[in-house]
């Protein structure tokens, strides 16, 4: 399972790239991603410092994703913010998951995150973007 702070990253990224390329402030994205936008900045912060978004501060400023939503992967997010399910840990213990070393889980665990890296791999803010909009839409017309 990803870490809240990759869930709450891959959130907001949709909402950002659902906009279009339209620059959003943090409080607009904190607001439709439904997160607390002080623990927002400090994840943009980190994604710029990485070259995933850009940001650009006063008058026509705001957050806007420095690469193509359809490239932007749920493991590159994994990766930038260290989530745990990106190493290499064995799933008994902190040691390094290897087949040298295969513990009892490992040939269980090495085929279980293999299917997890392979779904971040796969799966893009652009999908994250559409699932949003869906949701917004259903949001919308229910409420």
């Amino acid at each position: 399972m990803l870490s809240q702070t990759v869930g709450y990253t891959a959130t907001a990224l949709g909402a950002i790239a659902a906009a279009g390329g339209k620059p959003l402030f943090i409080k607009e994205i904190a607001e439709a991603a439904d997160i607390p936008a002080p623990y927002l900045a400090k994840i943009i912060n980190t994604l710029a410092r990485k070259g995933i978004v850009a940001t650009q501060r006063g008058i026509g400023g705001g957050v806007v994703l420095a690469q193509d939503p359809t490239t932007i992967t749920l493991f590159d997010l994994a990766q930038a913010l260290d989530d745990p399910i990106v190493q290499q840990k064995c799933m008994l213990g902190t040691a390094e998951c290897s087949d040298e070393r295969a513990c009892p889980a490992h040939k269980f665990w090495t085929s279980h995150r293999n299917k997890e890296v392979d779904f971040l791999r796969e799966t893009t803010i652009a999908d994250i973007a559409a699932f949003e909009t869906r949701r917004r839409m259903k949001k919308t017309r229910s409420g």
